[in-house]
């Protein structure tokens, strides 16, 4: 795919099932080509289009994908994607602390406030779905909040 002019691609369960295929993405492609899919419950990993929990938790596979050369990850708290409940804002941050990596966090989002706490964790990104279908968040809204601290941080 890389070679077809996609800029990043996406793995799942082939990052966690071939580590050393990711550690190769990263050095033939770049780190920056590559995103690692980590999608969690309870904080273990889930696997297979969710199907499937292991025994790995989210934090452990951030920090090994961290060390393979991977500068993002885009976490999935599974049990709150689709609830518009809140996304969960602990486990982000600790990701974000404690691996270095460029975060998109998803899951569970559906206000305004909910992506302004995870600005505050210094997430890279923010994946909005339900929320807007719904009209619980106004994607125009959550655009120009996005873009004014873009702005803050740049200045």
């Amino acid at each position: 795919m890389l070679d077809t002019g996609v800029a990043r691609i996406i793995i799942g369960t082939s990052a966690i099932e071939n580590p050393c295929m990711v550690e190769q993405l990263c050095i033939k492609r770049g780190s920056d080509s590559v995103i690692v899919a980590v999608d969690a419950k309870d904080g273990l990993v889930a696997i297979r289009g969710w199907q499937q929990t292991t025994s790995i938790a989210a934090l452990d596979l951030g920090t090994q994908m961290a060390d393979l050369g991977v500068k993002r990850l885009l976490y999935t708290d599974i049990s709150r994607d689709g609830t518009l409940s809140e996304p969960n804002f602990d486990a982000t941050k600790l990701l974000v602390q404690q691996t270095g990596l460029r975060i998109v966090a998803s899951g569970g989002v559906a206000s305004l406030s909910h992506i302004t706490r995870l600005i505050e964790t210094e997430v890279e990104g923010v994946v909005v779905g339900r929320a807007i279908y719904t009209g619980d968040l106004n994607l125009r809204e959550a655009i120009t909040l996005s873009h004014s601290n873009i702005q803050r941080t740049t200045d």
